[in-house]
């Protein structure tokens, strides 16, 4: 019987898709589909929910079959993430007329990534303060308290580190390792290789350009290829999305979510907020922040539903130069560092709320200006060592907590609800990522302004 209920259950998942499929070849837009997507997920989660509940054998079959179009989804785009970063940075520092451009291009994604990791930690003690979060209301379970051990293990790695350590972790000593993704700082070395190949050829051509000319030739070939992969990968999307939030939905821990609502609410809030403050960075730069939110919601619900912000590169620099008008190499290098450093969620929002929580519990007051600039401070210099870790707002916890010496064991109180919150963490580090690219192709008069108000510009993107 249980297996008659899975094969039901896989059908209904196959028609959907089929739905999906037919709405592409009515001319749908993409974004339509993307949320006609999510919507399909929601529903298919909520169903196993109540039909078999999370914990059941039919829901944890159903949910295997349905990775197939969910984590196999996010598996395509990490099969192209690598192969993307390196030639697109190749590409677009070849088409610099100065290397020199390079570093002020550079430093202008990181120092906003950085300034609005810091701005979020802000947020995210206003958060905290607001909903008075206190980590001695949470209790302790089995399951949070081998959580907390587990952090306290893995913070013995990261003190056995010093930050020139953790810098180093950046550089590629073997750059072909970093082209497998195995180290947690491989998508960065593989961005400082892809760099230092773009210089070295910017060289070549002022003594060469014969050979130049012939590499280059060779770049443009091959990145022509893998933006074509990229297209054809983008179109799952919808389909994608579905499978992931549908899993998603499915294995909620409801439970846990009632118990600590408050925390779940005040994340939530925070987020928003910081949200916000992207789209007023975005008027600022004397851009519509309406069309921008139109053209990053298909990218944004994807990072949403995966919870992977390495996974949403490609999706992240097809948007900022095709949608919004960014140009090739900032969006290039935004979606790169964007998710590894300055992580508003994940290195800002989190860090802060666990601090201000866990504060009392030693007799801190979260309120007191040393401790406010302490943290502020540790949150944008640890927004880089998150990347040397990997990790992500586990280790940029450990990271700010345990440089204020705050007991890091308690931040384990919240693996229930780490999911549920991951998911917004993820959406807000892409937006994070997508706002410097913006900004920054604006400030360095690099900016396509009639793509970015073209709104049929999105559909353009996946070239449909």
């Amino acid at each position: 019987m249980s297996t008659l209920l899975v094969v039901v259950n896989v059908a209904v998942l196959v028609a959907l898709i089929a739905v999906l499929i037919k709405m592409q070849q009515k001319s749908f837009s993409f974004s339509k589909r993307v949320f006609a997507g999510l919507g399909f997920g929601i529903i298919l989660g909520i169903y196993l929910q109540t039909a078999f509940g999370a914990e059941s054998k039919i829901a944890a079959q159903t949910t295997d079959w349905y990775s197939l179009a969910g984590s196999g989804y996010v598996k395509l785009l990490m099969m192209i993430v690598i192969p993307l970063v390196m030639v697109s940075i190749i590409q677009a520092i070849i088409n610099l007329e100065k290397a020199s451009e390079l570093g002020r291009m550079s430093g202008w994604i990181i120092g906003i990534l950085v300034t609005t990791a810091m701005a979020a930690g802000l947020v995210g003690v206003g958060s905290s303060l607001l909903f008075d979060l206190n980590a001695d209301q949470i209790e302790a379970g089995q399951e949070e308290q081998d959580r907390g051990l587990y952090m306290e293990e893995n913070l013995g790695n990261l003190q056995d580190m010093s930050t020139p350590e953790k810098i180093l972790e950046f550089i590629p000593a073997n750059p072909f390792l970093d082209m497998t993704g195995e180290r947690a700082t491989s998508t960065i070395a593989v961005v400082i290789f892809s760099a230092i190949v773009g210089i070295a050829v910017l060289g070549l051509r002022r003594k060469n350009p014969e050979q130049a000319a012939v590499f280059t030739k060779g770049v443009q070939a091959v990145y022509a290829v893998v933006m074509r992969i990229v297209t054809l990968i983008l179109r799952l999307t919808p389909i994608g999305i579905m499978g992931l939030m549908a899993n998603t939905v499915a294995q909620t821990n409801v439970a846990g979510i009632l118990e600590l609502g408050k925390f779940v609410l005040a994340s939530y809030t925070a987020l928003l907020v910081m949200f916000i403050l992207h789209l007023a960075l975005i008027a600022l730069s004397g851009l519509n922040p309406f069309m921008y939110l139109r053209k990053v919601l298909p990218v944004l619900g994807f990072a949403f539903t995966s919870r992977s912000s390495a996974g949403t590169i490609p999706l992240n620099i097809s948007a900022q130069k095709n949608s919004l008008g960014v140009d090739e190499g900032t969006a290039n290098m935004s979606a790169s560092f964007g998710a590894t450093i300055g992580q508003n969620g994940c290195a800002g929002i989190y860090p802060a709320m666990l601090a201000v929580m866990i504060a009392p519990s030693v007799g801190i007051d979260p309120l007191s200006p040393g401790f406010l600039i302490q943290l502020i401070l540790l949150i944008g210099i640890s927004s880089f060592g998150v990347a040397g870790v990997g990790g992500g707002a586990t280790f940029a916890a450990l990271i700010v907590l345990s440089s204020m010496n705050l007991p890091v064991a308690l931040a384990g109180l919240l693996i229930s609800v780490e999911p549920l919150i991951d998911m917004g963490r993820t959406a807000l580090n892409v937006n994070g990522a997508m706002t410097s690219g913006t900004m920054t192709s604006r400030i360095l008069g690099k900016f396509n302004r009639e793509k970015f108000n073209d709104p049929k510009a999105i559909e353009k993107d996946i070239a449909i």
